[in-house]
């Protein structure tokens, strides 16, 4: 059996198959087509075929992350989007909570105000009502709601988005109104919000589902295109593409549920370093650095960190479903450097991305960026760029870094160490926002560095956050497509549930577990996978009495008990003084919802990779001379590069070094050092000494 990851990310495709009997794996990397991501895609699936002697027909399952659904909310490239809606209720997606994301600025920018994924001319009301219980106090007019389907079809939107006040109690209404609007208009894109989002907080449900819409047709497009492609090459594999929750879905399914890929290969990208550091470490930042921008990740002996309520945010907007605690911000290797306004020296967020791409790409570009910086310092040769199947051309990026280094006053070396300095500090904030301030010491972690850009980064920014070991996956540029070929099928449901730990329901409570399970192993059934295959988790969204946000309580398996759901409290009582340091054991708690997760294996590549035999000596390629800023001051050295390829397991090296292999550059710093581990990875040991070097470099930069 044959697999195949494919992540697409803003600068570069990237590819593995497996061959899981074999236990052997090609990997392939491939500039992103923007135009059409597929095309890239395709391409690439036809090298790797060839380079594996691989048939089309032996592909089994072919798994996928996409930015898609990602970049069509945030370039707000969606559907004319239109909304039915419960009278009275049609500005609920305007006015949202009064929340203002920047207290006292008087240049306020509310995206669902100024960017709205619905226009209020496309968002029409009908009578209908139902109480917070469910029952209904006013039925559903509708020959109202056939008005207003037809309205909104006259009107020429793509995509309609159906959303009533406490419909997650009762989804008839809601149902009813979809039914009606496919008889009407069955070539639109139909969203109910129950099916979606069935939780109380309106504002986040509605907002949810039209987010669902909006993105719906393009995402449903693209994976009818790419099902095509797939076929016309005479690839008969299953489509499964990558979700924000850390498992797969059918592409049927992700097509009518767009919403739960926004994180898509970001969340593989978390799985492919969690994977690549199992092995004897619990305690992994996964620190994913491509063209475009860097994704940060959190594990623990828990396993991945999952995103609260109040920490669902994209582009602006509220999004309620099941996803990875991701951190992303902008800074990648495209990331422009450059002087702003008021002189001060910056680096990114902007990218120049693939097209036209840093300067030394000769594609176009003008401004300076991180990859024409490492280039200045001799950290990347044009010998061994991307396996050497990519030119780049070292004296554009020289000429680009001057002129910038001209225009503030300093010498070349200098502004090419300054702009990696600007960008590891970016970096390193955003790690220490997502375990400092959540209470993690990150000099208990060890940080896995992925991505193309990933490993030449990761020792300076470990350095500066005091983490003693970082972790280079096999393949680091295209870990997240590894990750694809690591997770599993999961579904998530969910139902509101209303319980006091003063006098609880435990009737009704484990009537509604059971109720959700049968739901998911239906749902798995449909999948394929036997009773016997799944496995079924179950936990509970709990708060103090007045609190506004919940923390996730696991709920043991069977029929639940008074004693077990004193473990429910007790396990909600530790996650709030772990989340906020401190607890109410004598506070009553409620229960608020349910949440029910089943999974379904997907087959993976386990096993050692076949590592080279023989000695360091024999993946030497040359001594040349690289820069690193050393007890405050930017100094040159004679650096060793090596093939990775070639470096064999045991096998140990000690900074200043460069190792290349195909999909990335892997930096050593002085007094660092670096072993291969019999699983393919790399690790490198920073000591103390550096560590204090560190300090001083970055207390001189300052």
């Amino acid at each position: 059996m044959k697999l195949i990851g494919v992540d697409i990310g803003g600068t570069f495709t990237d590819l593995i198959l497996a061959d899981v009997a074999q236990q052997q794996s090609w990997i392939h990397k491939v500039p992103t087509t923007v135009e059409d991501p597929s095309v890239g895609m395709i391409q690439g699936i036809q090298t790797l075929c060839q380079m594996a002697q691989a048939d089309y027909a032996e592909i089994a399952h072919v798994l996928h992350g996409t930015t898609i659904a990602t970049n069509t909310l945030l370039t707000h490239d969606g559907a004319r989007t239109g909304m039915v809606t419960t009278e009275g209720y049609r500005d609920i997606v305007h006015i949202g909570r009064h929340q203002r994301p920047h207290h006292y600025s008087i240049m306020q920018d509310i995206p669902w105000q100024t960017r709205p994924l619905v226009k209020r001319r496309d968002r029409k009301t009908v009578p209908e009502r139902l109480d917070p219980k469910g029952e209904v106090l006013t039925p559903l007019d509708e020959e109202a709601a056939k008005t207003a389907i037809l309205e909104l079809k006259a009107a020429g939107v793509e995509s309609i988005a159906i959303c009533f006040l406490n419909s997650y109690f009762d989804a008839k209404h809601e149902d009813r109104v979809a039914a009606i609007a496919q008889e009407l208009y069955p070539e639109a894109f139909i969203t109910t919000s129950a099916s979606i989002f069935p939780q109380f907080r309106e504002f986040e449900r509605f907002t949810t589902a039209c987010i669902n819409a909006f993105v719906g047709p393009k995402v449903k497009r693209y994976i009818h295109n790419l099902s095509r492609s797939l076929a016309e090459q005479s690839v008969q594999a299953d489509l499964h593409i990558m979700r924000s929750n850390g498992g797969v879905a059918t592409a049927e399914v992700a097509g009518e549920q767009p919403v739960t890929l926004l994180l898509s290969g970001l969340a593989a990208g978390v799985l492919g370093g969690a994977a690549a550091g199992k092995d004897h470490r619990d305690r992994l930042i996964t620190f994913d650095m491509g063209g475009t921008s860097t994704d940060i990740g959190i594990v623990t002996e828990q396993g991945f960190a999952e995103a609260t309520a109040r920490d669902t945010w994209i582009a602006g907007y509220p999004v309620m479903v099941p996803m990875i605690d991701i951190h992303t911000i902008g800074a990648g290797g495209g990331s422009i450097a450059y002087v702003d306004e008021g002189g001060a020296f910056r680096v990114g967020p902007c990218s120049a991305g693939a097209e036209p791409g840093p300067v030394c790409y000769a594609k176009g570009g003008t401004e300076v960026t991180v990859t024409d910086a490492n280039v200045v310092l001799n950290r990347l040769d044009p010998e061994y760029f991307l396996g050497g199947e990519m030119d780049i051309y070292p004296d554009r990026a020289f000429a680009a870094v001057q002129a910038l280094a001209d225009q503030m006053g300093l010498d070349l070396y200098e502004t090419a160490a300054g702009i990696l300095t600007i960008v590891n500090n970016n970096m390193a904030n955003a790690i220490r926002s997502r375990t400092i301030q959540k209470g993690q010491d990150p000099r208990q972690f060890s940080l896995v560095a992925q991505g193309g850009a990933g490993p030449l980064h990761a020792a300076e920014i470990a350095l500066s956050l005091g983490i003693p070991e970082v972790i280079i996956p096999r393949y680091p540029g295209i870990t997240s497509a590894m990750g694809l070929l690591t997770t599993d099928l999961k579904h998530d449901l969910i139902q509101n549930e209303f319980i006091l730990s003063t006098s609880p329901h435990l009737e009704k409570l484990n009537a509604d577990l059971q109720t959700l399970e049968t739901q998911v192993t239906g749902q798995l059934r449909s999948d394929g996978f036997s009773d016997e295959e799944m496995t079924l988790q179950r936990f509970a969204d709990c708060r103090y009495v007045g609190q506004g946000y919940e923390l996730r309580s696991q709920i043991p398996s069977g029929t639940i008990s008074e004693a077990a759901l004193q473990g429910v409290w007790q396990q909600f009582h530790d996650l709030h003084t772990a989340e906020y340091g401190h607890a109410f054991p004598e506070n009553p708690v409620e229960l608020v919802t349910l949440r029910v997760t089943g999974t379904g294996p997907m087959p993976k590549l386990s096993g050692l990779p076949i590592l080279a035999e023989g000695t360091v000596e024999d993946a030497w390629l040359k001594t040349a001379v690289t820069y690193f800023r050393m007890d405050g001051k930017l100094e040159r050295y004679d650096t060793d590069f090596y093939e990775r390829d070639r470096l064999p397991a045991g096998g140990q090296l000690e900074g200043p070094a460069v190792i290349f292999q195909k999909d990335s550059t892997i930096l050593l710093l002085p007094q660092s050092l670096a072993t291969v581990e019999p699983n393919g990875n790399l690790l490198i040991q920073l000591t103390q000494n550096s560590l204090s070097d560190r300090r001083l470099a970055m207390e001189a930069a300052v």
